[in-house]
């Protein structure tokens, strides 16, 4: 069962983005229960109206998010295109019973689909083929602002050496980084419209945690060691141990000292590990898509 929300407003070109928001802005925002009634009707009995008034209620939520994103140079109403359907994809699994707001969940699928769509669409450079380099590629500017280091020229070394650090990342990726993304950042206070009215800063999201965000992230933690533990419980004793030890303890454990306890050697060990991790990444995967957590492709 798909949702396929139609009629929805459509930013058509930069220039009319206050039309747009004026637009949005006349669907209501739901209180707790009416979601919670309109999101059992969906999942229940398929009610496609009710669908339509949780993304609607929320497209004020992709606006804000897409602007987050228009730093990189595309198309703000392409970014909230995507960030519909990232939308759609969250109503379409969202489990009302679970007991948070719907906000709370389909902000992770509008900033996935945003994300995917950036990536996909910048020919400047060649990313996303790690995951040190997504997070490298999307934390860059913030880091940045917080070491208010504004030009567009390349960054003192100190500066290279303390980004690399946080993010854990070669100083040699964050330099060449830095140049691929260097470009003229708009303003935060540049006025939306032409007679001034209404700035860019004020579609920004708030980067302080909320309650909402907070709580959030805490069942998300919970869930993620709940999948962990579970996916564990597929690998044989010694598989579990030098997992834990070599991927869930700090410091790991050497290869030598794990080929010493279990009287193997540390090649084996290695190998040990790799099929070991594997099996645990397809565990995860599959419990994951049985929560309704994983994107679909």
């Amino acid at each position: 069962m798909n949702v396929a929300v139609t009629n929805l407003p459509v930013l058509r070109g930069e220039g009319n983005l206050a039309v747009y928001l004026r637009e949005i802005r006349k669907f209501p925002m739901l209180e707790p229960h009416e979601e919670y009634m309109l999101a059992k009707s969906w999942r229940e009995h398929g009610d496609l109206e009710a669908a339509h008034k949780l993304v609607t209620s929320h497209l004020r939520l992709v606006a804000k998010i897409a602007v987050g994103y228009r730093g990189y140079g595309l198309p703000l109403s392409e970014l909230i295109a995507e960030g519909n359907v990232g939308m759609m994809q969250a109503v379409k699994r969202f489990d009302p019973e679970r007991g948070f707001r719907l906000a709370t969940y389909a902000m992770w699928w509008i900033k996935a689909a945003m994300q995917e769509y950036v990536l996909h669409s910048w020919s400047l450079v060649k990313i996303g083929t790690t995951a040190a380099q997504k997070k490298l590629f999307f934390n860059l500017r913030r880091l940045k602002r917080e070491m208010q280091a504004i030009d567009d020229g390349d960054l003192s070394p100190e500066q290279v050496k303390k980004i690399a650090f946080q993010l854990a990342v070669p100083e040699d990726d964050v330099v060449q980084m830095n140049r691929r993304l260097a470009g003229g950042d708009q303003s935060l206070n540049a006025p939306i419209r032409m007679d001034g009215e209404g700035e860019w800063m004020d579609w920004l999201a708030d980067e302080t945690e909320s309650q909402e965000s907070h709580m959030g992230a805490q069942q998300e933690l919970r869930l993620r060691q709940k999948l962990l533990a579970s996916a564990m419980l597929g690998l044989n004793q010694r598989e579990r141990e030098i997992i834990v030890a070599r991927r869930l303890t700090d410091p790991p454990a050497t290869l030598e000292d794990l080929s010493q306890k279990h009287n193997i050697s540390r090649e084996r060990i290695r190998q040990i590990e790799v099929r070991a991790f594997e099996k645990l990444q397809a565990n995860i995967q599959k419990s994951a898509a049985k929560e309704g957590l994983l994107p679909v492709a």
